[in-house]
Parts: C-alpha cells; structure tokens; sequence
C-alpha cells in the first residue's frame, strides 16, 4: 500500500510539472474565453475573528489536542474485514449475519502439534472436548474406525487380523516386517503377539507391502484394502504433514476481541501440559487478528514519530525557521488526532487499513492547506501589518483551501453512504470526517497559532545572505527607474521605467552591485522627504530635466545591457 501510495505521488509530480503546462498553453484561449466571475466569497469575519481570540483559541487547542492525543491512543481497532460495520452491506455479508443469527458464530482454528505423539495428541483433543465454546474437534486421535476404535489406538497382530478379516499368520509376519523397518528387534524375537502397532500406521504399511507384491489378496479384499487405503491416506494429507499433526477446532467466538484472545489462551495452556510451548502453532484468523493488532500499536508510534520529523525537516527548509514548522507539525498531527477520537468518544470502531490510508492521505491534505495560509502569511506580514496580513491570508487561500478541501470531504462521505463493502466504506467516512477536520483547523485555528506565535517564527528564523527589499510608503509625483513591487491602485511586480503619479506602498528592490544599481525613485511633490536610502537627486527636479536625466538613465541601462 506504501508502495502504491509512493508511485502515485512520483506520477502526478511528473503529470503536474512535465504534462499539464502543456495542457496549459495549448488551451489557453479556451481559459480565457471562459472566465467567469469568482463565486467564492471572500471571509473576512475569519480574518478579523482570529485576531480577536488570537491569545484565546491557541492554548484552548493545545487542551484540545492532548484530550485529542489521549482518545486516539484508545481509539479501538478492527483487524477483521467481516467485523467492520457499513452503511450498505453485500449480499455476502447478509447472508453471514442470517447464518450466524440461526446458527451462532463459527470460527475454524487449526493447532500443529509435533507429530508421532498419538497418545498426548489423544488427550489434547479430549480436554478441547470440555470447552463450552468449541463446537467441533478434529484430529487423527479422534477419527473413529467403528466403534471400538480410532486411527491412532495401538493394537496387537490378533486384533488387526480381527478388524480386516487377515489372517492371522499373514499379520504376524506383516507385524515382523513392520518392527524390522522400524528397527525394532525385540518383539521378533520375544513374541510379536504382544507388540502393538497404531493402526493407521499398520494399514499404511500393509498397502505399502500389497503394492510392492509382498502380500497378496484376494479381490473382494484388495477393493476393501484400496477403498480404507484411500480414506486413511487423504485423512492422513489433512491431519498430518512431515513434522506436525493439525488439530481443527470449530469454536463459536469470534475472529477477534477478548473473547477470542481468551480462547486462544486457554488453548495454548492445554497444549502446553503435553507439548513445549515454542513446538505448538495456533493458525487461523483469530491468531491472524491478535499479530495484527500485537504488531499494529509498536509500527504506528514508530510510523508517526518518523512522519512527523520528515515533515519538520521538510518545512524547515521550505520556510527557513525552526519555530514554523512546530506551529504547523502541531496543527496536522492535531486533525488527524481529533478525527480518531470521534470514534472513541462515539463508542465505535477503525478498520486498521482505513486509519494508515486515511491517516496518510489527511496529513498530505493538511500539509497542502497549512502551506497555502502559512507561504501566503510570511509574504504579506512584510508588506503590512500582521493583523492585515493574516486577514488577507485567509481571503487568499480560502478558494484554493474550499475548493480541494470540499472534493475530499464531499467524495469521502459519499464513498462511505453508497459503498457496499465495508473497508471501502469505512475509509470514505474517515477521510470526508477527517477532510473536514482540517479544513477547520487551518482557517479558524491556525491563523491564530501564526499571530501568537509570531515572535518565535521570527527569532527562529535561519539567516541567509539574500537581496534585501526596501519597503516604503510614499505619496506623489515620481519618476521610477527599475523594479517595483506593490500596491500601486493594485498590485505591481514589473521593471518600471517612467512617472507615476498616486500613492504607493512597495518593496524597492535593492541590487548588489554586478553591473546593475539600485532602484531609482525621484519624488517631486512638495514637502515630501526622501528616505536616506533612495537614490537623491541633485536639485528640486523641473519636468525638463526629469526628462533629461531619464534619458541618461536610459543611455547607462543600454551600455550595462
């Protein structure tokens, strides 16, 4: 599933970046041609709510999410595709709830044991035979002959000639051979009449020796011969193997719980009063259950502690602050803690499979919409104040964070509604809940988790040697010479060269010097005070010599061109 997921993810990077601007362009004029007005309004109520609860909403989530923490660490697990309840069952399924209605729960588990020991296989299978929940029990030790015998008793030369009408002197040497292949001397020579021999190892041998031509019967015999030759030998391919006999039992609980665990313990003591411990399997879906489950809770804390640093790592670098990435680690592993606590808290259950797939697909999602409101935050915090910042973060980021967020939550509750299969159904309702979940988390709660923790994304900021822009607020008549980027009636991000005439709050780009210089601003409204930092002019500039001095400007650019 790992695998699948990692494929996935490396063939839409390669869809998106290699196949879809192409796509692009070449559609174009149909884009275009098909705008329409934006139908997703903008909120600004968020924007203004989270600076108002900005000191409130973020310690209120930190109680939040170790109460959240705490419920999906109890959070119960199925590990058994029939137990896991759905909206819509198959025919299948319906069908086994009928049967179990009328006739009680039926779960098979099979026992090996070491072979050879027919008499503790014996009274294993007898004391299996008092508990009140198996139903049926199965084993070479207990298969009945008639009346009298079953397949593993040990019986003289008299009795075996008695109970396939022999002979008696033809089963007195067939016994003879039988101790001198097993190399047991003794009764050939103290008396074969008392040496007994289990029975279903006597007749394999007698058919062994009738097919190599040692024995010979007669017809009516050979038929009867073949016919228990047959049964015992596919008895023999089910019950017993090179190394260990199996022992089936039918018991009426189910495939996994405590119930089950519990019988799978009382078996495991019978068996350990006749047999080592480390000789005994249990083999079934009971046992299939309880590794799953044994295993399950150790690979899940390795799994998340792992998830979590790689996203740390990756955030680290992706926003240049220690602090940041916390914040957000915070806020994604708290969505996908709340939404496995509903299930606790509501009495129910998580097919394991839908909480790594959905556990896996929610963090990705919650990753994506805390990256959007984050990126967009940390470039508008330099252009405004904090508390405008945030507020036009949310109007940015709310289409592309309403649109992908709605998909996944609108597609998961209606897997979960019209799947017939059950795990189907069950990762549906966990990812359009915890789809939800996120959404919530990164509009009305994250917003103020930045503006609280503003201070410590900042003093944990890596420094890095980068061009550095000039932020400033002017008003006026100006010539501009170079880049601007800014709010000018508008957004501007262009090389500029000309006049202007207005307001303007931008960034003016400061150029190191590799043949280029800096930005060039000339203010001509009265009064004004140019900033240390801007380029001056060497009088109060006339219309005639802006126009000469633009000229210059534009014959240097020519030759550093």
């Amino acid at each position: 599933m790992g695998i699948v997921l990692v494929k996935a993810i490396i063939f839409s990077l390669i869809s998106v970046f290699f196949l879809m601007p192409a796509i692009l362009m070449i559609f174009a004029k149909g884009i275009d041609n098909t705008h329409h007005k934006s139908f997703v309004p903008n909120i600004s109520f968020a924007g203004k709510w989270a600076n108002l609860t900005r000191f409130i909403v973020p310690p209120v989530f930190v109680i939040l999410l170790c109460f959240a923490a705490w419920m999906a660490n109890n959070c119960s697990y199925l590990y058994d595709v029939n137990s896991v309840p759905a909206a819509r069952e198959s025919e299948t399924r319906i069908a086994r709830h009928k049967i179990e209605d009328e006739f009680g729960v039926s779960n098979q588990i099979a026992i090996l044991v070491p072979k050879g020991d027919y008499e503790s296989e014996k009274k294993v299978l007898k004391e299996f035979e008092t508990l009140d929940y198996v139903n049926t029990v199965t084993g070479l030790a207990n298969v009945s002959i008639n009346d009298d015998y079953v397949l593993t008793d040990k019986i003289a030369p008299r009795a075996f000639s008695e109970l396939t009408d022999l002979d008696i002197e033809i089963v007195r040497v067939l016994y003879m051979a039988y101790a001198y292949d097993q190399g047991q001397n003794g009764p050939i020579f103290t008396g074969i009449d008392e040496y007994k021999v289990p029975i279903i190892d006597m007749f394999l041998f007698l058919y062994d020796q009738y097919e190599e031509g040692y024995v010979t019967l007669d017809a009516d015999m050979d038929e009867k011969l073949t016919d228990l030759y047959n049964t015992l030998h596919d008895a023999q391919l089910q019950l017993q193997g090179e190394d260990y006999s199996r022992l089936v039992l039918t018991v009426s609980v189910p495939t996994e719980g405590d119930e089950a665990y519990a019988a799978m313990d009382d078996i495991r003591n019978i068996c350990a009063k006749y047999y080592n411990k480390s000789d005994v399997i249990l083999v079934g879906d009971c046992t299939s259950n309880h590794d799953l489950m044994s295993s399950f809770a150790t690979d899940n804390i390795i799994i998340s502690v792992l998830t979590a640093l790689f996203v740390m790592i990756i955030l680290l670098f992706t926003f240049q602050s220690a602090g940041l990435p916390i914040l957000l680690v915070l806020t994604i592993q708290g969505s996908i803690w709340i939404n496995f606590s509903v299930p606790t808290l509501t009495g129910g259950s998580v097919f394991f499979i839908a909480y790594l797939i959905v556990s896996a697909i929610q963090m990705g999602a919650t990753i994506d919409y805390a990256i959007v409101i984050s990126s967009r935050y940390m470039v508008l915090k330099k252009q405004m104040p904090i508390h405008e910042a945030i507020i036009e973060t949310i109007n940015q980021a709310f289409p592309t964070i309403f649109t992908s967020g709605t998909i996944l939550t609108g597609a998961g509750f209606l897997i979960g509604q019209i799947a017939s299969d059950a795990t189907v159904a069950s990762i549906g309702i966990a990812l359009g809940r915890g789809t939800l979940i996120s959404i919530i988390l990164v509009l009305f709660v994250l917003p103020q988790i930045l503006l609280l923790g503003d201070i410590i994304i900042e003093k944990t900021a890596l420094t890095i040697n980068l061009p550095q822009a000039t932020r400033r607020d002017v008003s006026g008549r100006m010539i501009v010479n170079g880049r601007v980027k800014g709010y000018i009636q508008g957004e501007i991000d262009a090389e500029i060269k000309g006049s202007f005439s207005g307001s303007m709050q931008a960034s003016f780009e400061s150029r190191l010097p590799i043949g280029g210089k800096e930005t060039e601003l000339v203010m001509e409204q009265e009064g004004l005070t140019q900033p240390d930092d801007a380029a001056q002019p060497d009088t109060a500039a006339q219309p005639g010599e802006q126009d000469a001095k633009k000229e210059d400007s534009d014959e240097e650019q020519n030759e550093q061109l």
